[in-house]
């Protein structure tokens, strides 16, 4: 990766549908040129695929939350299994400190994060939640 295919990256999280002629004129390449770098992105894995964001009205809609859950000794699998089941989880990850997993999720109100939080609680294997609700994003890259 050079620092053309990290701007040709940054173009495409701002909006991967973007033309390939429209990349090509902003990068100051050709067509032929941005293609074949999007190709090898691809094909390396680098780009691992696309995907749907919504906007930020959708979002302003929702309820977003952090969910830190303690889980039991070797349960995080079976916990991260059970939760990628789950469409209000957006994201999981496991970190290092007090907490095992990280979760972001989002909900339509206040009771459906209620009872999106009172789900994951409830998983086996998880053993203590600490939830904040999310006020305002600053930015979001």
């Amino acid at each position: 990766m050079d620092d053309l295919d990290e701007r040709l990256l940054a173009r495409l999280r701002e909006n991967a549908r973007t033309p390939v002629a429209e990349l090509a004129r902003a990068l100051g390449l050709s067509r032929t040129t941005v293609q074949s770098r999007i190709a090898r992105l691809e094909r390396t894995g680098v780009i691992a695929g696309y995907a749907v964001r919504t906007s930020e009205a959708h979002e302003r809609g929702q309820i977003h939350a952090f969910v830190l859950l303690t889980v039991e000794p070797k349960a995080a699998g079976i916990v991260a299994a059970e939760m990628k089941k789950m469409p209000g989880v957006r994201r999981l990850q496991s970190v290092s400190g007090a907490f095992d997993l990280i979760a972001t999720v989002a909900a339509p109100d206040v009771a459906a994060m209620d009872a999106l939080i009172d789900q994951i609680g409830a998983l086996e294997g998880v053993e203590r939640t600490n939830s904040s609700i999310v006020l305002s994003t600053k930015f979001d890259r």
